[in-house]
This record gives structure tokens, C-alpha cells and sequence, in this order.
């Protein structure tokens, strides 16, 4: 299976289990259920749980069986995304194609709706399929509330708005790659690490958790680089936002090395990426295709 199809295939079941779930929680409030479902269901390539599937699979298990802890991922990269777009953050109006759910719902609804999708997350991780150990479960509960806290996903963003504007702060040149790479290790992969580690230990695979989150570490700075290059060559319609990295003069790949050597790094670290990968020797070597293929399709998407 390709990653175009493995992609469809898991954003479709992704898709419906979230729809379901969602609608169907007792005693939410009527505009925040629609504010909640309104972003999940803005589309995407449901990238983190496709990873979470090709980790756990890899190490023997069924991808059904850990279809509500792949919601819970994408949930919390939702509310990530609605708080991401609001104007004390990066002041977005389009998001996938779509207006942003401020703009819809207004600030303060969005940012409740982004509340109830980072919370209700663990709840379903938690009370997710039976089949997967107690265990297995709470682990994957920690690495998850690790890599979105405050020492993961919303410190990359705390350091992603200080260093807006940066060619006019009073940095040395020579510390702003650091930050740069502080900024994109926990805003962007910090998400993309949790997904593939969680699905190692879904598995009781604990042993193997080190070369994977190594693994995945360099194709979430990859899928970042990526990203800051299409922010700036990509058809804006196609790109389905509105750009605001320039406007908002972020720290990007691009800003700081220029496009051609962005596009540069990008291979470097998707080239890392697959020799950590080939390096694994625990797993189906089968079933770790899948997972190549993804971290290849992170490098060569036009979206």
C-alpha cells in the first residue's frame, strides 16, 4: 500500500470515528459541539494518525484496535490549530480551505471548542478498545500529555511568537538556528513523535520506543521544512491557508537559510530519517514499509 492510499484509508476511518464520537457525547453544549466538529471536520491528511497506525502495525497489532487513541492524536492536533489561528497567536482567517473557526464561531467559542477537543482527547484515549493493555494505554496517556505540554507542542509555540519579527531583535546570528530548531522539534514534531511512539507503545513494544522516536523526530523536522518551503511556493488554494508566515515575519527554514537551502535541509533530515528507520530491527520489515513511505511522502507532498 502506497502512502496516498494508506493516507485515504486511515483519514476515512479517522474521519467517521471522530464525526460519531463527537456528535454523539452527552451534555455538550449545542454551539460547542458545532464549533468542535466544525474544525475536525475540515479535512486533512490525518498525517499523525496514519503514523500512529504504520508504528503499531509494524510491531504486530491491528490498527483497528487503536483507532480511538489515532482520534485522540488528531484531536489534539485540532485544537492546536484552532488556538494556532486566532489573532493573539498567528491571526489566521483560513484554515484547510476554510474560514477559521474564530471567524465562524467567534474567539471566545473557539477557543472553548479547542479546550474540549485537547481535554476530551485523553478520554477517549483512555476508554478506548479493551483489548490494549492497561498499561499500554496509561503509557501511551503520558508520552501524549508530555509531547503536547509545556515541555512539547506549547513551548514550540510560546518560542514560535517570541521569535516572530526576529530580524529585528537583538539576537546573535549565531543563536537563531538553535531556536529555530527549538521552535520546529516541539511545535511541529513533537506531535509527529508522539503518534509513532504511541504506537510503539501501544504495542508493549517499550524497548524499541528510543530508535523510534529518533526516527520520528527527523521526519517531523522534515515535514516542517517542507512546510515552511510550500508557505512560500505553494498555491495558496491548493496550500488550503493563507501564508502568515511572512506576514507575521516568522522563523522559518526559508527566512533564515533561503529557499534553496530549506529545501536542502529537507533532504538531509528525510535522508536521516530512513537510515534511523533502516536501523530498526525489531518489527515486521513488511509493515515498516508503510511507515518509509509515509516519512518519503512527508518530503515530496505539494500540500
Amino acid at each position: 500500500m502506497n502512502a496516498i492510499k494508506y493516507l485515504e484509508f486511515s483519514a476515512d476511518r479517522v474521519n467517521k470515528r471522530l464525526a460519531s464520537w463527537l456528535a454523539s457525547k452527552p451534555f455538550v453544549h449545542p454551539e460547542l459541539r458545532k464549533a468542535m466538529l466544525y474544525s475536525v471536520g475540515a479535512g486533512g491528511k490525518r498525517l499523525r494518525p496514519a503514523l500512529m497506525f504504520a508504528s503499531y502495525e509494524m510491531f504486530g497489532g491491528r490498527a483497528a484496535d487503536i483507532l480511538d487513541a489515532a482520534c485522540a492524536v488528531e484531536m489534539i492536533h485540532t485544537y492546536s490549530l484552532v488556538h494556532d489561528d486566532l489573532p493573539a497567536m498567528d491571526d489566521d482567517d483560513l484554515r484547510r480551505g476554510k474560514p477559521t473557526n474564530h471567524k465562524v464561531f467567534g474567539e471566545a467559542l473557539a477557543i472553548l471548542a479547542g479546550d474540549g477537543l485537547l481535554t476530551d482527547a485523553f478520554s477517549l484515549l483512555l476508554s478506548g478498545n479493551k483489548k490494549i493493555r492497561p498499561e499500554n494505554r496509561l503509557k501511551a496517556a503520558e508520552i501524549l500529555s508530555f509531547r503536547a505540554g509545556a515541555a512539547g507542542m506549547v513551548s514550540g509555540q510560546a518560542a514560535d511568537l517570541e521569535a516572530e519579527n526576529f530580524q529585528a531583535m537583538k539576537i546573535s546570528r549565531k543563536k537563531l538556528p538553535g531556536l529555530l530548531n527549538y521552535i520546529h522539534r516541539h511545535k511541529t514534531a513533537d506531535m509527529i513523535m508522539a503518534s509513532m511512539e504511541m504506537g510503539c507503545a501501544l504495542s508493549g513494544r517499550f524497548k524499541c520506543l528510543p530508535k523510534i522516536s529518533s526516527f520520528a523526530e527527523k521526519v517531523g523536522l522534515c515535514f516542517q521544512a517542507v512546510d515552511d518551503i510550500l508557505d512560500v511556493t505553494a498555491d495558496k488554494k491548493k496550500l488550503g491557508k493563507s501564508g502568515s508566515d511572512s506576514k507575521n515575519k516568522k522563523l522559518t527554514f526559508v527566512s533564515l537559510y533561503g529557499l534553496e537551502k530549506a529545501k536542502k535541509m529537507a533532504d538531509k533530515y528525510a535522508a536521516e530519517a530512513l537510515e534511523i528507520l533502516d536501523s530498526v530491527k525489531c518489527g515486521d520489515p513488511v509493515k515498516k514499509r508503510a511507515l518509509r513511505e509515509l516519512a518519503v511522502f512527508s518530503l515530496r507532498r505539494d500540500r
